[in-house]
């Protein structure tokens, strides 16, 4: 049972463009984050870029960043640090410039640590109580960044959707800086990986809070290819569990219903269900309620079917193999090559219409990078893409019908 200043305590603000940066400074002291955060440690600002490209409630805002910097800065905390992680389908030294995070950070004068380049360490982690899936998933160890311990972390989620875990938040942040790039081996048990996650963080951090940002929120295949609206709000909390229930709730969903957050209640690791919940800034009776959805792109159909369905069997040959290259090129196709020049783009342009695309494009020299501008030259790449993949799928097809014959005999 973990007790912390914060607990079960969650402030949300409604918000506008030309407010938001006093917005965020309030929601954070809304929330206590003095408490939760010791003014004589360092702080690490653990920022979200979901995709390396901008898309609208994708990856952490540059007003989210921004507001708390301030906020911080004018407390007396004497040393603000932004982290980053990559994964095998996003670059984060391209998200952090094309999303305008650096444009912030650099203003700032922040150090810009990217957690998987050669100068940081990774150490073995040792567990003080038994974790429900890593070390099963890692028998050899579970290495997580040295540079984390004995530093607060202040995670920067948005309010969005997910296509493994219904919504994502501030806990699934940590997947995004604890593990290091093997980290999709944990995808077949994503709700229980989070949870030792945030156990993880409640013994190395001497403080965690969290500021979401729902100016934009996303619905749909999330954490990329969504529909994007505009929400105009904001969530702070030094507690992770309560802070995504409040989002799963805001988005329409049960908080208790989704594992990760329900395992993490029970566990005393934070308060999961909305009746235990303080909210303080919005009257909680008047809290709005989105009516997302989340559904499936065909990439993640085709993952499922892998870490849940017919295809378990083969989940190590197809995600822990030479053929593991292959997936990553179908999901960089399919995002990069085709969803996003044939979908992403408009939705992209459209965005930027409204007064957060406005606000967005505002930082840094005004620009925003729209990836896949020919969609001619785009089909051409995805076309090649396909032939890649599909002849993938055929050397993978025989490996399956080797293995399938050896069973057999």
């Amino acid at each position: 049972m973990a007790e912390f200043p914060g607990k079960g305590k969650v402030a949300i603000l409604k918000t506008s463009p030309e407010t938001v940066l006093d917005d965020v400074r309030q929601v954070m002291r809304l929330a206590g984050y003095q408490e939760a955060l010791p003014k004589d440690k360092d702080t690490i600002l653990k920022i979200n870029i979901s995709w390396d490209t901008w898309y609208p409630a994708c990856s952490s805002t540059p007003w989210q960043i921004e507001g708390v910097i301030q906020e911080l800065q004018a407390a007396g905390y004497p040393r603000l640090i932004a982290g980053h992680n990559d994964t095998v389908v996003v670059d984060a030294r391209v998200g952090e410039i094309n999303n305008k995070h650096r444009f912030v950070t650099d203003k700032y004068g922040l150090e810009n640590w990217h957690l998987y380049e050669p100068q940081f360490e990774w150490v073995r982690y040792e567990p003080k109580e038994p974790f429900l899936v890593l070390d099963r998933v890692y028998p050899e160890g579970v290495y997580i960044p040295k540079v984390f311990y004995g530093r607060n972390i202040i995670h920067l989620p948005t309010v969005k959707t997910h296509v493994f875990t219904t919504i994502t938040g501030a806990m699934k942040n940590a997947f995004g800086g604890l593990l290091g790039r093997k980290r999709h081996w944990t995808h077949a048990v994503i709700h229980e990986t989070v949870v030792d996650l945030l156990q993880i963080q409640q013994d190395i951090h001497t403080g965690i809070f969290a500021v979401m940002d729902g100016t934009f929120a996303g619905d749909g295949p999330g954490p990329r290819a969504m529909h994007w609206h505009e929400k105009d709000i904001l969530l702070a909390s030094a507690d992770q569990v309560a802070i995504d229930a409040m989002s799963a709730y805001l988005q329409g969903f049960d908080p208790l219903s989704l594992d990760f957050i329900r395992l993490a209640h029970e566990r005393g690791l934070g308060i999961g269900d909305p009746e235990q919940i303080e909210v303080v800034g919005m009257d909680k009776a008047e809290l709005p309620r989105f009516g997302f959805i989340q559904t499936d792109t065909f990439a993640s159909k085709g993952q499922k079917m892998i870490y849940h369905g017919w295809l378990k069997g083969f989940e190590g040959v197809l995600l822990r193999s030479p053929l593991v290259p292959w997936s990553y090129m179908a999901s960089n196709v399919y995002h990069n090559y085709y969803w996003y020049p044939f979908v992403g783009r408009k939705r992209v342009q459209e965005a930027l219409e409204t007064k957060w695309g406005r606000l967005f494009a505002s930082y840094g020299d005004g620009t925003v990078v729209l990836p896949g501008v020919d969609p001619a030259e785009a089909q051409k790449l995805a076309l090649a893409g396909a032939a890649v993949v599909g002849g993938a799928l055929f050397l993978g097809g025989r490996l399956l019908g080797g293995l399938l014959n050896r069973r057999r005999a």
